[in-house]
């Protein structure tokens, strides 16, 4: 029961924060991210030199567009978490430290009904659960909006996280925790597969499903995909599988990509190549 509590009391609180901060207007949407670059644009346009730059750079069908470079600050700085986090893991310094308490904290209070329970949470990291959730939410868009660029957004999200993915397991090749683990489980730990899928999976089926909804809605799928992430990787770090770190990076991962490939594909509007509007580069109040 304790297990079970700190799964969904982290998963509750992830998705709250997620909700309000999806809810209040002016901040930054967690799941569409045009709306923070077209803000950062704005920004920038106040000063003729930026605004002469974007204007060259706002297109997405010109190569290494604005929306690129958005995606690639947005990659670099992914990387750059992963990265320390590896550090933490190399050094034994910070979120590190807690690695073996986590491990062993949940390897000493499972019951059998609470490892049967988190079974079913950390399925939803799947790759046989993620795969055919995305097709629907797909398929659910197609029919509603007919373009086929969903299905390239898809694709790009869930193939370039695999790819990164088993790319960083195979190269940091770390070893699991050497306690009882709750479900057997094998290969290289570092970064966690299911908590990377999960990141980058729920979010984009939010995004997806999202379109043309009103923001409530909106805000509501953006926390139930916070709440399956958290409680995913918190699942994963309790059952022994994974070292806490495993799960951070694995977060990061999942969610650095789904945001990079948003950028590009124009968040709700799923056009890769469209420009962002003209207008939004232009500075209020100066003329």
């Amino acid at each position: 029961m304790p297990i079970t509590l700190a799964v969904f009391a982290v998963a509750l609180v992830v998705a709250v924060l997620i909700f309000a901060a999806s809810s209040v207007r002016g901040l930054p949407d967690p799941i569409d991210p045009v709306g923070a670059e077209r803000a950062v644009a704005r920004r920038l346009a106040r000063h003729p030199r930026a605004r002469r730059f974007l204007r060259q750079r706002m297109d997405r069908r010109a190569a290494g567009g604005f929306a690129l470079t958005v995606a690639l600050v947005v990659a670099f700085a992914a990387a750059l978490v992963v990265g320390l986090v590896l550090d933490m893991v190399d050094r034994r310094w910070g979120l590190a430290g807690w690695d073996d308490n986590v491990a062993q904290w949940g390897v000493t209070h499972a019951t059998s009904g609470t490892v049967s329970l988190l079974k079913v949470v950390t399925y939803f990291g799947e790759t046989s659960v993620v795969v055919p959730a995305m097709l629907a939410a797909g398929v659910i868009d197609f029919l509603r909006h007919r373009r086929l660029d969903v299905f390239l957004f898809l694709g790009a999200v869930l193939g370039g996280e695999k790819l990164i993915a088993n790319a960083l397991k195979s190269i940091v090749n770390r070893a699991r925790p050497d306690l009882a683990q709750l479900v057997p489980w094998d290969g290289p730990s570092f970064p966690s597969g299911h908590a990377a899928a999960a990141a980058m999976a729920w979010p984009a089926i939010a995004l997806v499903l999202g379109r043309g909804l009103p923001r409530v809605a909106r805000s509501l799928l953006a926390a139930a995909a916070g709440l399956i992430a958290a409680a995913v990787a918190t699942s994963r770090a309790l059952l022994g599988v994974h070292w806490l770190t495993d799960v951070i990076a694995g977060l990061v991962l999942g969610y650095g990509w789904f945001l990079c490939c948003a950028v590009v594909f124009g968040g709700r509007a799923q056009r890769l190549g469209d420009p962002i509007e003209a207008a939004s580069v232009e500075p209020t109040g100066h003329r």
